[in-house]
């Protein structure tokens, strides 16, 4: 008769702080032991997995209190947004950044800086490179950004199956 909550979304928030924080402590090693200088959209979308980051672990860990359904709803909600706003920066990034010579004062560049990102905290937050330099940049063949646009798709579809999961339960 009681159904039993499914374990889904509390894995997926799970392993979308873990992924999140991953990609963001990969980006980091990149650029400090290999050089790889991060524009602007670059930055931004560290910001991006830094929040996915946050979002999914507190709402992890809130889900492990007991029956916390509503804020894993809402987590869950939060991580396909920010899933889905990494991916539209991945994709201007890969189209239309990567082709012009200079992203300065672009959106991105706008946000950074409006936010004291680059000042507070530069070794994560400061855009080193133009658009079209970061775009040279290649992780086995493929760019940065299509790599990051990769992990987003796969963590908003995470998030949307999981809240069918949880829709299914009522």
């Amino acid at each position: 008769m009681f159904l039993r909550p499914s374990p889904w979304p509390g894995r997926v928030l799970a392993l979308v702080c873990l992924s999140s924080f991953g990609s963001l402590a990969m980006a980091l090693v990149a650029q400090h032991y290999f050089d790889v200088r991060p524009c602007p959209w670059c930055v931004m979308q560290r910001g991006v997995f830094l929040l996915l980051g946050l979002v999914s672990g507190l709402g992890w860990l809130l889900g492990l209190q007991g029956r916390m359904k509503p804020l894993r709803l809402l987590s869950l909600v939060l991580v396909a947004g920010l899933a889905l706003a990494g991916l539209a920066a991945a994709v201007w990034q890969h189209e239309v950044a990567a082709q012009s010579a200079s992203c300065n004062m672009t959106f991105a560049d706008q946000l950074v800086m409006a936010l004291h990102l680059d000042e507070s905290l530069p070794s994560v937050f400061m855009a080193t490179a133009g658009c079209n330099e970061a775009a040279a940049y290649r992780l086995l063949g493929l760019p940065y950004e299509v790599w990051s646009g990769l992990l987003y798709t796969v963590q908003a579809l995470a998030a949307v199956w999981s809240l069918r999961t949880l829709r299914n339960e009522r």
